[in-house]
């Protein structure tokens, strides 16, 4: 014979203490939405037009059967050895990028070193200087970018000889700013307060010792 079972749910708010800690742990094993990155990714493009970096890219199969053309940029993380980001591209000379990125992000240190020592060194090399920017291997981090600072000289002047391992560092301080980047954006995603918005937008229920139901 069917029967007919009475529960009383709660709203998040409803829940004590304990509960609501069993209620989070449940959303966050849900993990972050699908693509959660984009608006990161997004910033790091602009970013990179700014300091004269095209990003390769490489097509994306749509479900409609076309493509489109997506930016090579991965990362892998966040809590084992070998986590970081990297980014394939190829890079030139960008004028006033060191002011523009100022006006860009006014209060981010990193990125106005970053264009700094890039201009430097296109100042000392006559603004002729060019890189490429590859991946190797099968991890994601600043190290797996293999980098090949060319000069475009008329007189075929060579780069000067610290112009390798600044432009090199440089694009590779890049990388470990997407990561730190991407890094606190999963951190909020993942705190305590975006993931009880997350319960409470979504109006999830549960039972009164905070597993979800319903």
């Amino acid at each position: 014979m069917p029967e007919i079972i009475c529960t009383t749910v709660y709203q998040f708010p409803e829940l004590s203490d304990a509960a609501k800690e069993k209620a989070r742990s449940w959303y966050r094993e849900l993990g972050p939405h699908d693509d959660w990155w984009d608006a990161v990714y997004d910033d790091f493009e602009r970013v990179c037009d700014i300091l004269g970096i095209r990003l390769k890219t490489t097509p994306v199969r749509l479900m409609g059967g076309g493509t489109r053309a997506k930016p090579c940029i991965w990362f892998s993380g966040f809590c084992s050895q070998g986590d970081g980001a990297c980014f394939e591209s190829y890079w030139s000379h960008a004028k006033g990028a060191a002011a523009r990125i100022r006006d860009y992000a006014p209060t981010d240190a990193t990125l106005h070193g970053i264009a700094d020592r890039l201009q430097a060194i296109q100042r000392r090399n006559f603004y002729q200087l060019a890189a490429e920017v590859s991946h190797r291997g099968r991890y994601h981090h600043e190290y797996t970018m293999s980098i090949d600072v060319t000069r475009d000289s008329p007189t075929w002047q060579p780069p000067t000889e610290d112009a390798e391992e600044i432009v090199t560092e440089a694009l590779r301080d890049l990388a470990r700013w997407l990561y730190c980047q991407l890094e606190a954006e999963y951190d909020h995603l993942t705190s305590d307060e975006a993931i009880e918005e997350g319960i409470v937008v979504n109006e999830y229920t549960f039972t009164e010792a905070g597993r979800r139901f319903g």
